[in-house]
């Protein structure tokens, strides 16, 4: 562990915020005062972060990867099969960080941190973050480390937003020597904001929102639908049309098998004692019925259950109405809502609409008067060694918007995945990925890969130093899921 600067806070963030008790090892400090891109001061914030391996004598042996959206500081848990000895993260030649961005529920300062000012959650007042606040305030949690330069910088989607931003930001300097972009864009384009705000109108329509307030209802009831809803819908963008058509088809949903019951039960007494245990009624006449199975699926509709395949009396003459593809997405909605806030969502989705790393670098009028778009002309200013990594059934951040990055910043490299899982495949394809990147790493930074250079002792116990947790494949933070069917 390198020690900080900074105050440490872990402990205390843990206790005033159960979402960071969910990552485990990470480090929690305060940062006195940050002025954000908008204009506004925030004082006395935390700021949390995980770390694997150690620095070098040179203090620049550094890998720093920017997690997702919904990601967190424990890349262990989200790409796990890329961290260990000989492969992309190595702990034992690199010292590896992620620090949790601004907005996010996870540690660092968002909606769910309490406002020293008035001792209550920051809410919807939180400020407008942006990936470049992101970047500024990361530096100052290097710079506390003794950080003396990057290796390389490495992020996948909006983390691949954050690994651009810091080659733009870092593009006259050496304080950062690669970026490894996957999955991702110099700027959020017009499709992507779009389903932004689709997921916003999502949480927005809950009744339970109550403007961002929901936290002050004193029943402690949450907008659960509106972001399920929205988790619903992003997911829709994260993985292709094939993928779910492969995976789920047209398979109907069945409900998990209920507790063995006494074989000497009449049916109606099976009836009333499973209505007595779940809560729920079956439909005493037709109207009832249909009305069930209207809103099959609705959160707030406790009866709702009872009408669900396999579930309810048999009626073999209706058709079915409830999928496996249904039921995927209601698990991951589901268990979205235990681990995320409505008002995070919001605020990380409205940092990704201002993502555009010509803002503030360029002036676009001129360009935008010959009809030009300013965005190749700057890429093409950029000077580090980049391999970008894109996904040819990526719905959210295309193919073509890699190939975009590919054919103008100089020296790139472009690498496509071929999986059909969409853009989700960043988070998923880890062989491929492990293969580009430290094929990458070892041609770009050679004296972090020969043991003669001086650049680096290897540190095999590195683990000894990290609270890692085994995860048994099913990622909290991510995508990966050991066994896809446990919903």
């Amino acid at each position: 562990m390198v020690p900080c600067k900074y105050k440490d806070v872990t402990e205390e963030q843990r206790q005033t915020n159960s979402f960071a008790r969910l990552v485990p090892g990470q480090t929690i400090v305060e940062i006195p005062e940050y002025t954000l891109e908008c204009g506004e001061t925030l004082y006395n914030f935390p700021v949390a972060y995980k770390t694997w391996g150690r620095l070098n004598k040179e203090r620049d042996n550094v890998l720093l990867i920017c997690h997702a959206l919904t990601g967190s500081s424990d890349v262990q848990d989200w790409w796990g099969p890329l961290l260990g000895n000989g492969k992309t993260f190595d702990p034992s030649r690199f010292f590896i960080i992620c620090i949790n961005f601004m907005g996010s529920p996870y540690g660092s300062c968002s909606p769910v941190s309490i406002d020293k000012r008035t001792g209550k959650p920051y809410g919807p007042s939180f400020p407008l973050v942006t990936v470049k606040d992101d970047i500024g305030i990361q530096k100052l949690i290097l710079d506390s480390l003794d950080v003396n330069g990057i290796s390389c910088v490495i992020g996948g989607s909006m983390g691949g937003m954050l690994a651009l931003e810091y080659s733009a930001t870092y593009n006259d300097s050496n304080y950062v020597k690669t970026v490894i972009a996957l999955a991702t864009s110099a700027r959020a384009s017009a499709w992507c904001i779009s389903w932004n705000e689709t997921q916003r109108q999502c949480i927005f329509s809950d009744p339970y929102y109550d403007d961002g307030y929901y936290y002050e209802n004193g029943s402690g009831v949450k907008p659960d639908s509106g972001l399920s809803a929205a988790r619903m819908a992003a997911l829709l963008t994260y993985r292709s049309r094939n993928s779910f058509e492969t995976r789920f088809g047209r398979t109907v949903g069945t409900k998990k098998a209920a507790k063995p019951e006494p074989s000497n039960l009449s049916e109606e007494e099976r009836l009333k004692r499973e209505e007595a245990e779940k809560g729920i009624r079956y439909p005493k006449t037709k109207d009832e019925e249909n009305w069930l199975l209207h809103n099959e699926g609705s959160r707030s509709s406790l009866n709702i259950p009872a009408l669900a395949n396999g579930s309810s009396k048999p009626n073999n003459k209706k058709p079915p109405t409830y999928f496996t593809a249904q039921s995927y997405l209601r698990y991951q909605g589901n268990k979205f809502i235990s681990r995320f806030d409505a008002n995070c969502y919001i605020s990380i989705s409205r940092k990704l609409d201002t993502h555009d790393i010509t803002r503030g670098r360029i002036e676009p009028a001129d360009h935008y008067a010959r009809d030009q778009d300013p965005l190749p002309d700057y890429l093409q200013t950029l000077r580090k060694p980049h391999l970008v990594i894109g996904i040819q059934s990526d719905g959210l951040f295309t193919f073509g918007e890699q190939q975009l990055l590919g054919d103008n910043i100089p020296g790139a490299i472009l690498k496509k995945l071929d999986s059909p899982e969409g853009h989700d495949a960043f988070l998923l394809e880890f062989e491929l990925i492990n293969g580009y990147c430290l094929d990458f790493l070892q041609k770009s930074l050679p004296e972090f890969y020969d043991e003669k250079s001086g650049k680096f002792e290897l540190f095999n116990n590195w683990q000894d130093f990290v609270e890692d947790i085994d995860n048994g494949g099913n990622s909290v933070f991510g995508e990966a899921e050991k066994n896809i069917t446990n919903w």
